[in-house]
């Protein structure tokens, strides 16, 4: 493991915070709207892993990381640091975006559960979306029989886009701990819910993995073998 690749992955988990806290807070002074903090979202994970990919593999997520290494696509010194990093990288990149519009923001962009809904159901939104993005990142970027992978971040991006206008108004669709576990820390939002957006993320991609791994790509390699 380089030191490279734990930049790039600070950077990566800095960026979606940074940008994602911004556009939240913007929509709240009317600026934007759900549609726009999705786009942010995704725009600004497309444009990173576009940039990390050769660098560190864009993982930017935990439960991506997680994914991976239950996979035994990564060793879990690689894990270990990845999960540091990108959980450093989204503290910081929500105190950066603190320290522009107030602090305020980071609590705002925080992801909650939604008035109406109860953690469990935010916990099951957040393991589908993550399993979809999980599902997504095997099949156009780990996968080496995609013919996509120049256009994996798009597809990568156009994901996180999708769950966002989904299930962001439910959980705040993290599908990422990091995303949670960074703003909360600086901003004082753990809470008693913190588990929704741990556990969720992490089962959800943990298990998509695990599937394309065991199911999709090795029954592909025994057909063609």
């Amino acid at each position: 493991m380089k030191p490279k690749a734990l930049v790039a992955e600070f950077i990566g988990a800095f960026g979606l915070c940074f940008v994602g806290i911004l556009a939240i807070h913007h929509a709240g002074v009317g600026a934007t709207n759900l549609t726009g903090v999705a786009l942010a979202h995704g725009l600004i994970i497309a444009v990173l892993v576009a940039a990390f990919a050769a660098t560190s593999g864009a993982h930017f997520n935990p439960a991506v990381s997680a994914a991976l290494f239950a996979a035994k696509k990564i060793d879990a010194a690689t894990f270990v640091g990845y999960v540091i990093a990108q959980i450093a990288g989204a503290a910081v990149g929500a105190l950066a975006a603190g320290s522009i519009v107030g602090n305020a923001a980071i609590a705002a962009g925080t992801p909650a559960v939604a008035e109406g809904i109860s953690p469990t159901g935010a916990l099951i939104a957040e393991v589908i979306g993550t399993f979809f993005l999980v599902s997504v990142i095997f099949g156009v970027a780990v996968d080496k029989r995609s013919p996509g992978s120049a256009t994996a971040p798009l597809f990568i991006g156009l994901t996180i886009v999708a769950c966002i206008l989904g299930i962001g108004p439910i959980s705040g669709c993290a599908i990422n701990p990091a995303r949670f576990l960074g703003p909360a820390l600086v901003g004082g939002g753990m809470g008693a819910n913190m588990w929704v957006w741990v556990v969720g993320p992490l089962l959800g991609g943990i298990l998509a993995g695990v599937l394309y791994d065991q199911f999709f790509a090795k029954n592909e390699e025994a057909a063609s073998a």
